[in-house]
């Protein structure tokens, strides 16, 4: 029975009823379109710092001597400490507040964002790329579980898709940007110019984002943390759901991070301005993203899960053409299914989570930033040992893995269904 026929709601992270009269926010009401650019602007920070790095990786390569493999480090170390520290701070978010997490995040990430371009050594930037993902930790899970608390339900998939699409945007602008700055003066510069950006988006998001006023503070014990996450953990719908994302995000690093090796070589030879405007297929991802909630209304989650997979393989072994318009149209249908298929397992995750909505979003962040950073890593090493075709190898196998998972969802589904129809 679902809370509104109750003629009540829960309130995530305190799990007590509010009045059936719900005063969250919804489209075209008060507060939403604010709501809606603020959280925006942070997928746009969040996203261009996490990947600053990873169209100037051949640059970087020539500048510290390294092979492709080393240098995808500094994309691999910064999703590698997000993954690593978002659960420790949406536990945080739960006691201190969503905004404030979220406020202090963007705050570490964009001073070590404008510290990046000094790095003396590859070490020195990996370390710093490191505790930069460790600080954006805190935006991604407290993002979906301040919508979850402040939107209504029939907004959320939308809501999110928003800031996912705002995750594409700072994709895209960052690369883009960097493409071009670095090309007249260098990747440190042009790391730095998205580091400025990401100040503003951040002054701009703090200063937009409506104070929350559903948000009841919950408890930082050790133990209730750690039941909530066993819970989320012993749900099958809900590891199911994270594990789509890290395979749906290891397809996307892998392919991100090494295509700027492939297109600079022959029989592309692009420039660096040319090979960064190639991200601006990310606004296929915008669109994609934005518009999940139509796409699961019309052909369910499932049917959504599957749509984004095969629209993923095709993308994949279309790339593999030797001309370069083939190739775009192959990263088009890439991010198309790609954005499309995050959009509709992180909003899933939120719908199915029944409390600690916070550590549900937590935990599929955390397995989505795992696969980045497997991607990045196995993409690189596939792309030395084979090139692009073994690259392409990795992605149709994480695809694969996507859509056996979601046979297994159907099939458990379906026999749920016969359980409760002979039982009842």
């Amino acid at each position: 029975m679902s809370p509104a026929s109750t003629g009540a709601s829960t309130v995530v992270g305190a799990d007590v009823p509010v009045p059936a009269a719900d005063s969250r926010v919804s489209p075209g009401g008060p507060g939403y379109r604010r709501m809606s650019f603020a959280l925006f602007l942070a997928g746009v920070a969040t996203f261009a710092l996490l990947y600053s790095t990873q169209a100037l990786l051949p640059l970087i390569s020539g500048e510290f001597g390294v092979a492709a493999s080393d240098a995808s480090w500094t994309v691999a170390a910064a999703t590698g400490g997000l993954a690593l520290f978002v659960l420790p701070m949406s536990a945080l978010s739960e006691r201190f507040g969503r905004r404030a997490v979220m406020t202090a995040s963007l705050a570490v990430a964009v001073t070590l964002g404008l510290l990046v371009p000094l790095a003396p050594s590859l070490g020195v930037l990996i370390a710093l790329r490191a505790l930069q993902g460790a600080a954006l930790a805190g935006l991604p899970a407290s993002a979906t579980a301040y919508l979850a608390e402040e939107v209504s339900p029939k907004a959320l998939i939308t809501a999110i898709g928003l800031f996912v699409a705002g995750n594409s945007v700072g994709g895209m602008s960052g690369r883009v940007i960097t493409g071009w700055v670095a090309q007249e003066w260098g990747w440190r510069v042009a790391v730095g110019v998205i580091g400025v950006i990401a100040v503003a988006c951040a002054v701009a998001f703090r200063l937009l984002l409506p104070a929350p006023k559903h948000f009841k503070a919950g408890s930082l014990r050790p133990r209730v943390l750690a039941r909530t996450v066993r819970d989320h953990l012993s749900n099958p719908l809900l590891c199911r759901l994270y594990a789509i994302g890290a395979l749906f995000m290891t397809v996307f690093g892998g392919v991100y991070t090494v295509i700027g090796y492939r297109l600079t070589e022959a029989p592309f030879s692009l420039p660096q301005g040319i090979i960064g405007s190639i991200f601006l297929v990310y606004l296929v991802g915008t669109v994609s993203a934005s518009t999940a909630g139509r796409l699961v209304g019309r052909l369910g989650r499932r049917g959504a899960l599957y749509a984004g997979g095969g629209t993923t393989a095709a993308g994949l072994l279309l790339s593999l053409a030797g001309t370069l318009p083939l190739v775009l149209l192959g990263l088009v249908l890439i991010t198309a299914g790609f954005f499309a298929g995050h959009a509709v397992a992180s909003s899933a995750v939120s719908k199915t989570a029944a409390h600690g909505r916070a550590q549900a979003s937590a935990l599929y962040q955390s397995a989505y930033y795992i696969g980045s950073s497997a991607g990045s890593t196995a993409g690189a090493i596939a792309f030395h040992a084979g090139g692009w075709a073994g690259t392409v190898g990795v992605g149709l196998l994480a695809v694969l893995g996507v859509v056996t998972i979601t046979v297994l969802g159907t099939r458990a589904a379906r026999l749920q269904r016969r359980r409760l129809a002979t039982a009842a």
